[in-house]
């Protein structure tokens, strides 16, 4: 297979299984949710966002680095895994240690310490099933992590829903999870040693481990800002709101969150061409950005007006104990446009060996979010750290265009066109929904909603012919290029 088939087939892989992946969590989130209430699930959501923010300081970038010089030459894959596993085993205990005390000194209930310990054992299983899956990316193979987070997921929904059916309430749910993390630690480390026929053992060579440390602290510096950014608020909200409040923010939170596979699969194709173009032809990779600005204006706007105009709707998905969440998703979901258009910009970015920007960027927007959301959630709650969400996502965005500016001649006036047009055509089809969702069933409305957008879209002249063809090509297009999807993926 030519590296060009391979990276065609990765990209196939990830884009089935992140579509299967989200579908599946947020069925099971939903379900969840309605299943033990706001306060509940506050907890379940707190222990996660909790071990997950010290989840990075075992990793500490050694996974990306690991992928990078396994492409490079993968002879060396046993001494990298096995200098990166000396590194990360006394780092696992470290941070267990750390999260046992933190969990502790904070004072919460026994409840919330179990559901955290029980994390933590997912947690540490997590980081050493990444740094496997690390290995086997560097042999350009997709496959076996695209099947493994597919089934990881239909474990946690099986076991968890199983677990709420039978009354088990949330230690139950949250072993599901660990179980799941024990599958998936299981299937990565058999395909490394008998698929990939590697040796799995610790080594200790000190120039080498040195080595491994300079090269992975941007990683490590830029993973531990983004943690912090995607999940400090939750625990802040917990902290000065209470566990009500994280579990009413997390259904806003949840909807974002599942909404990013589209971005994410749309990018995992553009990448390698943004990286070939930085090299080859300048004029052509300033085109595709901006096109894929425009692709993503267009499918995020509707997104937006729909789930504001349905928010009261979609939220009684979760019950009625939910009704607070309705403006904090009205809030948040602003957020989607920012979120999207920031893909194309990291992965432009990356593509251009400007990753340090992307870094200081990230800096600036973590360090803006902790001081909003101090400022904002005493007073406003899971309100406070929506309107944070969206804020710092902007501010994430205006960072990114300024960078962006000086690597190529970008024309926001191409895109700003382009969102007038998407703009109208969603306020109509908002208009439709909102007069339209007394009558109608949410999905035949929605689906009438779309119907009268891309129609009106078309119309406005928002989009022809040419530009479906192209957003086809760019699915098809052959470029031999490769690339790490844990660094050049941005995350919010």
């Amino acid at each position: 297979m030519t590296k060009v088939e391979n990276i065609a087939k990765n990209t196939s892989y990830l884009t089935l299984a992140l579509i299967l992946q989200k579908i599946i969590s947020f069925s099971y989130f939903t379900l969840l949710a309605r299943y033990v209430g706001p306060a509940s699930l506050g907890k379940y959501y707190l222990a996660i966002s909790f071990t997950t923010i010290f989840a990075i300081l075992i990793d500490l970038g050694f996974t990306n680095v690991l992928t990078r010089e396994i492409a490079k030459d993968s002879s060396k894959a046993e001494r990298w895994l096995g200098n990166i596993m000396t590194l990360k085993i006394p780092l696992a205990i470290l941070v267990l240690a750390a999260v046992f005390i933190m969990i502790n000194v904070l004072g919460y209930d026994s409840l919330t310490k179990t559901l955290v310990y029980i994390s933590a054992i997912s947690m540490v299983l997590d980081s050493f099933t990444t740094t496997f899956f690390g290995v086997i990316r560097g042999f350009h193979n997709l496959k076996y992590e695209s099947i493994s987070s597919v089934v990881f997921q239909l474990i946690v929904l099986i076991v968890g829903y199983s677990s709420l059916l039978l009354g088990g309430g949330l230690v139950p749910a949250m072993a599901a999870l660990a179980l799941a993390s024990i599958y998936n630690f299981s299937y990565a480390f058999v395909i490394v040693r008998r698929r990939l026929k590697l040796a799995i053992r610790v080594l200790y060579e000190k120039p080498f481990i040195k080595e491994i440390l300079i090269i992975s602290w941007p990683f490590a510096t830029y993973a531990i800002l983004q943690r912090l950014y995607t999940y400090f608020d939750s625990v802040l909200l917990s902290v000065l709101a209470g566990d009500i409040q994280v579990g009413l923010y997390q259904v806003a939170f949840k909807i974002i969150f599942a909404l990013q596979f589209l971005p994410a699969a749309f990018i995992a194709s553009l990448y390698p061409a943004m990286s070939a173009y930085w090299h080859g032809n300048r004029d052509q990779l300033l085109i595709s950005f901006e096109r894929a600005m425009n692709y993503l204006i267009i499918i995020s706007l509707p997104i937006i007006v729909g789930v504001i105009v349905l928010a009261n709707k979609i939220i009684l998905l979760f019950k009625s104990g939910y009704d607070g969440a309705v403006l904090p998703l009205q809030i948040s979901i602003i957020s989607l446009l920012f979120i999207f258009l920031n893909f194309p910009i990291g992965s432009l970015l990356n593509a251009c060996d400007a990753q340090r920007k992307n870094t200081r960027n990230m800096a600036l927007v973590a360090v803006a979010s902790i001081l909003m959301n101090l400022a904002l959630i005493p007073y406003w709650q899971a309100v406070g750290a929506s309107i944070t969400v969206l804020a710092t996502n902007l501010l994430m965005f205006i960072l990114g265009i300024l960078s962006v500016k000086k690597i190529i001649a970008y024309r926001l006036r191409k895109n700003l066109k382009t969102f007038w047009k998407v703009m109208a055509a969603s306020i109509i089809m908002g208009l439709i929904i909102w007069f339209g969702k007394a009558y109608l069933n949410i999905f035949i409305i929605t689906i009438l909603g779309g119907g009268v957008y891309f129609g009106g879209l078309f119309l406005l002249g928002g989009f022809n012919r040419a530009d479906i063809e192209s957003v086809i090509k760019s699915f098809k297009r052959k470029r031999e290029a490769t690339q790490d999807l844990n660094v050049t993926t941005p995350n919010i």
